[in-house]
């Protein structure tokens, strides 16, 4: 099967950021030196991973990750990169609930050492749900896994969210609550329309992106729930696992102060998403796994809540996937990786499904 061009996802050189990065913590740790320099092979097109050991006597740990903020002249996939915020975030969740946090050891907010802000956190072992080739597609080890043990899997994903949105208390994060006015949700949908006027800027607009945020008016909540720390990009593919259990959950640069269901609706569709892609090339994915319906009567038994309003946080699911998506291909344009089609929308890989979500016949 022939595939597209993965995108590029940085336009750093690891060894350079090892030296730059040893002459850094010998501020630290005076002497200290960095080896096994690497990157994931699912380093993101937000901030960038490095993983690297630490040779010193009195290193707290040995074996670390580093978090760095996309580099400003590289037609960044946000607007903003605070990686104070993901320190702060990961630092209060491993303070108040029993997540597998990886331990956050150092923050640097100074540009100047590696070119971006970043932050040092313990390096996770274990097995992550590849996204390329998606986890749904033949020959990785979830996909090979029985039924039972993707179940395990699913059970004890689900219970990170439900632990998350119970137990860490709900004050204490809302200092990611998105300025202006309104409620949590009205604030949340506001950023996202800030963002995508931010990615079309001079650029072609997408007719179904805006379709879909009118669509969203439409089938608004009555009750929206109460608001919580949401983990932001709520998926397996942010998880480490060993075996079949966390080991380890990352990613949190998009926490916010929102409904439940926010993080919810993206569990459920970015599943979707590559289910959907999985099928459209032949293959039968993992039908059985992450489905909408034993999601939410699961979250619902363990948490006491039912979630509310599902067609509208699955529809704001694909429709922030969909910003994201354009602005990765606007940036693949950039660098030459890809030309721009006459429609705009024919940039997003899975505007049928989000058309089918506006026109109400997806589900």
């Amino acid at each position: 099967m022939a595939t597209a061009p993965r995108p590029r996802t940085s336009t750093r050189e690891p060894e350079e950021l090892g030296r730059r990065l040893e002459a850094w913590l010998g501020r630290h740790l005076p002497g200290a030196r960095v080896t096994d320099i690497g990157v994931p092979g699912s380093n993101g097109m937000s901030s960038e991973t490095l993983l690297f050991a630490v040779d010193h006597p009195d290193a707290p740990v040995r074996s670390c990750a580093l978090r760095l903020a996309a580099d400003p002249a590289a037609y960044t996939v946000f607007p903003t990169y605070d990686m104070a915020r993901q320190y702060r975030v990961m630092s209060l969740v491993a303070r108040h609930t029993d997540l597998p946090v990886p331990t956050v050891r150092w923050l640097e907010e100074d540009p100047e050492p590696l070119g971006a802000p970043f932050f040092v956190m313990d390096r996770a072992e274990g097995r992550v749900p590849p996204d390329v080739m998606p986890y749904t597609y033949e020959g990785n080890w979830l996909h090979s896994a029985t039924d039972a043990e993707r179940a395990r899997l699913q059970e004890a994903s689900l219970s990170v969210l439900a632990r998350l949105h119970d137990r860490f208390p709900a004050e204490a994060a809302q200092f990611l609550l998105p300025e202006g006015t309104g409620s949590p949700l009205r604030r949340h949908v506001e950023a996202q329309r800030a963002y995508y006027a931010w990615v079309v800027r001079g650029l072609a607009r997408s007719p179904l992106i805006e379709r879909a945020f009118d669509r969203l008016d439409a089938l608004w909540p009555a009750d929206e729930g109460p608001a919580v720390l949401c983990w932001g990009d709520a998926r397996i593919g942010n998880i480490v696992y060993d075996g079949f259990e966390p080991a380890a959950v990352l990613d949190w640069e998009m926490a916010a102060y929102a409904p439940r269901e926010v993080d919810l609706g993206w569990t459920v569709y970015l599943h979707r998403f590559f289910q959907d892609l999985t099928v459209s090339f032949g293959q039968t994915g993992l039908p059985d796994f992450l489905r909408r319906e034993d999601i939410e009567s699961r979250y619902a038994e363990l948490t006491g809540h039912t979630p509310r309003a599902m067609e509208f946080h699955t529809l704001y699911a694909a429709l922030r996937h969909a910003i994201v998506m354009l602005r990765i291909a606007y940036r693949q344009a950039y660098f030459g990786e890809v030309e721009l089609p006459a429609d705009p929308d024919g940039l997003i890989l899975h505007h049928a499904s989000l058309a089918a979500m506006v026109d109400g016949t997806y589900w």
